[in-house]
């Protein structure tokens, strides 16, 4: 069913309020392995979490970053339509596309983003998988702008699992919330494939290995 027009601003305003009423009875934990929270902007950084983990992040950017920003990178398709104006409302900047087809557009965009000294975020799993399964739009971005790569993890003490192909998490409320934050990942040039999906799953390695409940 698509969902446009005066429906669609009043559905995103309403899970807009709606999110942050469950991130005020959240209890959130702070895992810095990068230490780089209350610190002064020194890097900027390509940040990276699976999309099952995607819903409360705005509310941790703002909690825990709100002195770094930058741009999502958010699908091209209907459901990025209303998940980007709901990002907006957060202060935070969007570019359209693709984590696993990465086009030139996004490329650029995602370049310029850095190249301002601000910091982009993206779900290399997303938009349809396979979950924690990471794409190659990563590792091209993180490989053309040398910008290192932040690992992030949230994991809930309790919560609830929607029937998506990532099994998307809503944290139930009152649950506790433990943000982890990897050391930076320098992504290393390649010059061949075999060279680039080395690459490519020691970064996936490096994700896993901060995720608990699957």
């Amino acid at each position: 069913m698509k969902i446009e027009g005066r429906k669609a601003r009043w559905l995103i305003a309403f899970g807009f309020h709606l999110l942050n009423m469950l991130g005020r009875t959240l209890r959130y934990q702070i895992d810095d392995r990068a230490g780089i929270v209350g610190q002064p902007v020194r890097q900027n950084y390509i940040g990276a979490l699976w999309h099952n983990r995607l819903l409360i992040f705005p509310l941790v950017l703002r909690r825990f970053f709100s002195n770094r920003h930058g741009a999502a990178l958010i699908s091209a398709s209907r459901d990025g339509d209303l998940l980007s104006d709901a990002i907006h409302r957060f202060d935070y900047d969007v570019v359209r596309g693709s984590s696993s087809k990465l086009g030139a557009s996004g490329l650029l965009q995602l370049s310029e983003v850095l190249a301002a000294g601000r910091d982009v975020v993206i779900t290399p799993d997303g938009p349809r998988g396979p979950a924690y399964e990471l794409g190659p739009g990563l590792i091209f971005l993180a490989q053309k702008t040398g910008a290192p790569v932040l690992p992030i993890n949230m994991e809930y003490s309790s919560c609830w699992r929607v029937k998506s192909w990532d099994r998307f998490i809503i944290p139930r409320p009152f649950s506790k919330v433990r943000v982890i934050i990897g050391r930076p990942e320098r992504i290393r040039s390649t010059s061949s494939d075999d060279e680039f999906e080395s690459e490519r799953l020691r970064l996936q390695d490096v994700m896993m290995s901060l995720v608990e409940r699957r």
